[in-house]
């Protein structure tokens, strides 16, 4: 096997797996050195001179010329008779170089050189890969769909590496082909049976906060700050956001002219509805913006457990809970304390409204459970919406609904 078709395997490698120089060239002399040290039993007195871009590589061995019947070590010492061969004019005590060919070691120590290389440079490869990607832990990656499966998708980068999207942390409503292209945050790196795992996120508030470093200005140079998101992926989303500087209005400036700047992101994240909330230190003020679209009447705070208590008119109820109780949960997650919303009624209202657990004769449980779920407690809560809205804030079929109505119409009349 020739020097020059070994080294050009080895320029092969740098120019497909990516390796900086540096390190190719280290490795190849410690490769090299450790084949030295098996057949000499040392490799102080020897010169690797490896050239990747000619493909030249010479191996010298530096011995010291000694009177023919002194020979002690013929790997550091050689013959005045030998070395006069090389040249007439060496004497006793001078250094002779003489060039060690690959084909000296045989045939069995270059395919074993062969295979150290091939997975040496595999690590390096692994390792570079770990590196890249830990340092890139929160940032957006755009990739390609090469597989789908049941729990996981895998992703090709722009240079080859396999990432992974699990099914957890993909939108429920994302539907992703082979071949399609796809936007993701790098949330976790870890290496498993030495093998880099670079898992993906589309549901991570993360992944929310950099599309909005993206699309927004303002953000990604710092004017405006993002305080927390957090998200029910797919559904509903709420950003607090603050300037530092009073002529910037942080939510006009997220929002955009006619929601132009939220609209891509809102895209992005399959219509995922997104609430953008002024971020304030007064935490009275916090959790009605946080609690928005409902009107709130009082707030008491329990500062020692993290609790607030939330008064509103009998109408604003379902809008603070939303549907399925997510808007009172972000909001809870968004301020850190446990919201409770109550209804303040007037001593007339009371007298006349009927809790729903009154009819349990009449109406099924399940039923009524829906309705409370939805923040109704009350016959009144429910009479005060029209069929349309209950059918779209409950899991209620149409006729189920009118004949709810029709009963607690009855109790009135």
């Amino acid at each position: 096997m020739e020097n020059i078709n070994l080294v050009e395997s080895f320029a092969e490698f740098k120019e497909f797996k990516n390796i900086d120089r540096a390190t190719l060239m280290s490795v190849l002399e410690d490769i090299f050195r450790n084949m030295l040290l098996k057949k000499y039993g040392t490799d102080e007195n020897f010169d690797i001179i490896i050239n990747i871009d000619k493909g030249d590589l010479e191996i010298w061995r530096n011995r010291t010329v000694v009177e023919d019947d002194q020979l002690e070590d013929p790997n550091t010492q050689i013959t005045l008779s030998e070395a006069q061969k090389i040249d007439s004019d060496y004497e006793v005590g001078e250094e002779v170089a003489d060039e060690v060919k690959l084909k000296d070691f045989g045939r069995r120590s270059v395919l074993a050189l062969r295979q150290n290389l091939s997975s040496r440079i595999l690590e390096l490869e692994k390792d570079n890969i770990y590196n890249k990607y830990k340092d890139r832990i929160g940032q957006i990656i755009l990739g390609e769909v090469y597989q789908i499966w049941k729990k996981e998708m895998l992703i090709l980068d722009d240079e080859g590496n396999e990432l992974i999207l699990p099914k957890q942390e993909q939108i429920p409503s994302d539907f992703f082909k082979k071949g399609d292209t796809i936007k993701a945050v790098v949330i976790r790196v870890e290496m498993k049976n030495s093998n880099p795992y670079i898992i993906l996120s589309r549901t991570s508030p993360v992944f929310l906060e950099r599309l909005f470093e993206n699309e927004v200005p303002e953000i990604f140079d710092g004017l405006i700050t993002i305080k927390h998101v957090v998200r029910a992926p797919g559904e509903r989303a709420k950003v607090a956001v603050e300037s530092y500087d009073d002529r910037i209005d942080p939510v006009g400036a997220c929002v955009g002219m006619k929601g132009s700047r939220i609209h891509g992101i809102v895209r992005e994240l399959r219509n995922e509805n997104i609430d953008v909330i002024n971020y304030t230190n007064n935490l009275q003020l916090y959790i009605t913006r946080a609690l928005n679209p409902a009107k709130i009447k009082n707030i008491e705070i329990d500062e020692a457990n993290k609790k607030a208590n939330v008064y509103l008119n009998p109408e604003e109820v379902s809008l603070a809970i939303g549907k399925g109780g997510l808007n009172i949960k972000l909001a809870s997650q968004l301020t850190g304390y446990d919201i409770d919303v109550y209804r303040e009624f007037n001593e007339a209202q009371e007298e006349e409204d009927v809790n729903l657990d009154e009819f349990k004769d009449e109406i099924e449980p399940w039923i009524i459970d829906e309705l409370k779920r939805v923040g109704c407690d009350t016959a009144k809560n429910v009479l005060e919406l029209d069929e349309s809205e209950l059918e779209k804030r409950t899991d209620l079929e149409i006729e189920t609904i009118r004949e709810v109505l029709s009963i607690l119409k009855a109790e009135f009349e």
